[in-house]
């Protein structure tokens, strides 16, 4: 090309808008934040198709202690205090701001009961990853699926699959230890298996929530971190 002769054809363009910003979508698809809403400690969660070290028992202690006491663990559990209380759940805990502060007391034991023992004390005797591994790519079906049963897959530490007795031994040990806490008629069989699946139960709504919320930031909140 002849001095002061300017490039010229589709190769000497820069990329169309369109372009760009197919490549950042692409970028941010299954991509994880570390808060969901910028308040939900969602630091968990691995974005897809990202591959990460083994963590260490203390790392896995590490991240149980974030979950149970995150400032959004105690607005949580205020939450679900307040809504236990106008249930009536447990009429021996009575009403009034007394009883309130035994149902939040109670209900935040229970938050930090079931952390450390499927995402601290299970995962490090067993060698597993407590992390939740977006899928990220797939129809909704495909996710759905994939999300919900990794209550009972999970994958060791050294990247195999395995079944997931971190979440569901975890969670009964968990209900067990709770129940030692609660008034004696609450110390039965059926309420600690009932307590046990509602565990389980919603972490696997957890685990589905988690799967469609880099979608959900991406269309929505665009959010970066």
């Amino acid at each position: 090309m002849a001095y002061g002769q300017t490039a010229s054809g589709p190769e000497a363009l820069p990329d169309a808008p369109d372009a760009q910003t197919q490549q950042t979508q692409q970028s941010m698809e299954g991509k994880q934040t570390k808060r969901i809403l910028g308040v939900i400690p969602n630091f968990r969660s691995v974005s897809a198709d990202q591959k990460l070290p083994p963590q260490s028992p203390k790392e896995k202690f590490v991240t149980a202690t974030q979950d149970s006491f995150d400032y959004s663990a105690f607005i949580f559990a205020g939450a679900l205090a307040g809504i236990s209380m106008a249930q009536n759940s447990y009429p021996e805990f009575r009403t009034g701001a007394v009883g309130y502060g035994r149902y939040y007391w109670h209900t935040f034991a229970d938050q930090a009961v079931e952390n450390y023992m499927v995402e601290a004390i299970f995962p490090s005797a067993l060698k597993q990853d407590s992390r939740y591994y977006t899928l990220g790519h797939g129809g909704f079906v495909k996710r759905t699926a994939y999300s919900f049963s990794r209550v009972l897959i999970t994958r060791t530490d050294s990247g195999s699959q395995t079944f997931n007795a971190s979440e569901v031994i975890g969670a009964g040990a968990a209900s067990g230890v709770s129940s030692l806490y609660y008034p004696g008629r609450e110390r039965t069989w059926t309420k600690v298996g009932q307590h046990w699946l509602t565990n389980v139960g919603l972490d696997g709504m957890t685990f589905i929530f988690k799967e469609f919320w880099p979608d959900i930031n991406n269309a929505i909140f665009h959010q970066k971190q």
